[in-house]
């Protein structure tokens, strides 16, 4: 299989924080120099939250802004990807960033439940937050915690409500939601390849599944994330170094099945993205 796999780099989230992993990065510029590693190491995408100065997660869009001037800098040609999720913000605050125009930003298209609440996305908030991709020009990544939202992604780009290309990341393993479960990620594949074949599809696995996830994504020709947002560990009993350590694990298994590693220019490529400026 010679097909490159894009690695995207999951760097901090909203929930993670230093008492669970000291190498969570927190400030900007933290984030700056682990996705810095983290491209080294073989990430092609950079997915980010921002946080305030107490670690609590933020939507502000000066701090979204100073991180992607950041990587710009520092990062020339990743896919700069933010996050729309719904820890750091409620309603249009989720999206305020947009007008920033990253090369891409999370969305997910339905709700469900998560550990301790309900992550809500209702119809109103989906659209809107698809309108201002469609108005600054920004892929979305469709964050798929179940399987009516793989077939929400696939109706709303057939009607021409989302941007760009169609690009869809089965997230397992969040507690309350879709457990790890290797039949069903084997229809999800089967779902996309036959309802959406001109699509990409990623995937991504929460906690010690990481890897494991990571593995049957690149075995089955899809692309994966990894990173300390899911995971902050190597194994049981050893925290992760760095979001680098957990992206190279993710490019040993793709040389593992021959898969080479996409270059930031070959991800965006793939995903029909805008050349980097």
């Amino acid at each position: 299989m010679s097909k490159p796999c894009i690695l995207c780099c999951a760097i901090t989230g909203s929930v993670p924080t230093k008492a669970d992993n000291p190498a969570v990065p927190t400030t900007v510029s933290e984030q700056i120099e682990s996705s810095h590693a983290a491209v080294e190491a073989g990430a092609s995408i950079i997915h980010a939250h921002v946080r305030n100065g107490d670690e609590t997660p933020s939507s502000d869009p000066e701090k979204f802004a100073l991180l992607k001037e950041g990587l710009e800098k520092h990062c020339p040609g990743v896919i700069i990807q933010f996050s729309t999720g719904g820890r750091s913000g409620a309603g249009q605050a989720r999206g305020g960033m947009l007008p920033l125009r990253p090369d891409m930003a999370s969305l997910s298209v339905g709700s469900n439940n998560f550990p301790t609440r309900v992550y809500e996305n209702p119809p109103e908030l989906i659209s809107w937050l698809s309108s201002e991709m469609q108005a600054h020009e920004i892929t979305p990544e469709i964050e798929a915690f179940d399987l009516s939202h793989i077939l929400q992604a696939i109706r709303h780009h057939k009607a021409g409500t989302l941007y760009g290309q169609l690009y869809v990341q089965f997230v397992m393993g969040v507690k309350n939601a879709m457990p790890v479960d290797r039949e069903v990620f084997e229809f999800y594949v089967k779902i996309m390849q036959e309802r959406a074949p001109k699509a990409e599809w990623c995937a991504a696995g929460i906690g010690a599944a990481q890897i494991t996830v990571n593995e049957w994504a690149i075995a089955a020709g899809g692309h994966t994330r990894a990173g300390l947002e899911d995971n902050v560990r190597l194994d049981r009993n050893t925290l992760a170094p760095s979001n680098a350590a957990l992206i190279t694990r993710a490019a040993e298994l793709c040389e593992k099945y021959e898969r080479p590693v996409a270059t930031p220019a070959q991800a965006r490529e793939i995903l029909g993205l805008r050349a980097a400026t």
